[in-house]
């Protein structure tokens, strides 16, 4: 039985909701993804596995070929969450309109699957394979990237060269930096504000906190920098703040929530050490206690090296020089089972998380074309 046309097949994997978020209440569950891909992969002579990494959230790994090295063409299976009302049409539906198509992951990144599968069907599957060629579909990448993470915890060898097929417009991107969401909470002692003496602030204490990070960001600001982004600097950003509950009596508790983007070459947990140090003596001239860490385990910035195989090969068949980008991807978990890795894709980062996410038709054909070329360099 022929498969679904890469048309019918797009809609099929927007058709089937696959959101993953921290709030468990938007959470779901990406099983009915990964097994349509599966299925599909499956006619065309892979072997799939399914691997569950936690109650409802799958890994598909589908390989076809033999050898130590190879190809691996990787994208995440999960959406972020949506607010069907800001679309104009129904975001679990394919829609096709202005040259484009419209639907939930149809950029980021459901659509990368469909296209891999198109490109197998232009003859490929018939030659002689030199090495495999494996598929990645993971989930939870937009929340936790607990599949990408199980993943580089089993330390399978997966191939010599991995293209991940986030939206970069068809341009590779082989750097970009990581993703860090930190929490101090600070316990005080509230008491009446007529005498300070009576508690002791947690607020105040949090003033010079964010003093101190204030202070860190200006000196790894100074010493860090990569003219490769458009951002060149590390970023510190204070998203949030909650603490005390009335103007006469003295803040007990506060809580802040902060981003912090490193460089490639800036270790979180170095990072977090240098955070740490100057709480410490705050804690104890305020007399109270500081909790510190990470709200989730953060993404690694990445780096693959300007003359490594893929990025060359990569620039000469795309025509563009490898690029930097602000936003995180799965790339340094990949890159830790010792594949060469890439981010490259067709969709727009402009139009991912949006109302009315969008694939360009225009986008399609050169994406195959590439993706065919990729196999045949590495496979064939």
């Amino acid at each position: 039985m022929p498969l679904p046309s890469l048309q019918e097949q797009l809609a099929a994997l927007i058709a089937a909701p696959s959101v993953s978020c921290t709030q468990p209440a938007l959470d779901q569950s990406n099983r009915a993804v990964v097994e349509q891909l599966a299925g599909w992969l499956g006619e065309l002579g892979f072997t799939c596995d399914l691997q569950e990494v936690q109650p409802g959230k799958f890994n598909l790994l589908a390989s076809r070929g033999q050898g130590s090295g190879g190809l691996v063409l990787a994208g995440h299976t999960d959406t972020v969450p949506y607010n069907d009302s800001l679309w104009q049409s129904d975001p679990l539906r394919l829609t096709e309109r202005d040259g484009r198509f419209y639907g939930l992951g149809v950029c980021d990144m459901k659509g990368f699957f469909p296209l891999v599968i198109e490109a197998l069907q232009g003859g490929l599957l018939d030659q002689p394979w030199r090495q495999p060629l494996l598929i990645l579909a993971t989930c939870d990448e937009e929340s936790s990237m607990s599949g990408a993470r199980a993943l580089a915890d089993s330390k399978r060898s997966i191939g010599r060269a991995a293209v991940i097929g986030e939206p970069t417009g068809l341009k590779p991107i082989r750097l970009h930096k990581g993703v860090m969401m930190e929490r101090i909470d600070i316990l005080g002692q509230s008491g009446h504000s007529s005498n300070p003496q009576l508690g002791r602030s947690a607020l105040e204490a949090m003033h010079d906190a964010m003093g101190e990070l204030q202070g860190l960001r200006r000196q790894w600001q100074a010493e860090f920098s990569n003219a490769q982004f458009s951002v060149p600097q590390p970023t510190l950003n204070f998203g949030c703040i909650h603490g005390g509950d009335n103007p006469n009596r003295i803040c007990g508790q506060c809580s802040l929530e902060f981003d912090l983007r490193p460089l490639p070459g800036m270790d979180p947990e170095w990072l977090r050490a240098a955070i740490r140090e100057k709480l410490k003596p705050l804690a104890e001239r305020h007399r109270v206690q500081i909790d510190y860490g990470p709200i989730f385990p953060g993404v690694p910035p990445f780096e693959q090296a300007a003359d490594s195989e893929l990025v060359q090969l990569a620039e000469r068949l795309t025509g563009f020089t490898a690029e930097a980008v602000a936003f995180g991807t799965e790339a340094p978990y990949l890159q830790q089972l010792g594949c060469e890795t890439l981010i490259l894709g067709p969709g727009d980062i402009d139009c991912a998380h949006q109302p009315d996410e969008y694939l360009d038709l225009a986008r399609i054909a050169p994406t195959v074309q590439l993706l065919r070329q990729l196999i045949r360099h590495y496979c064939l």
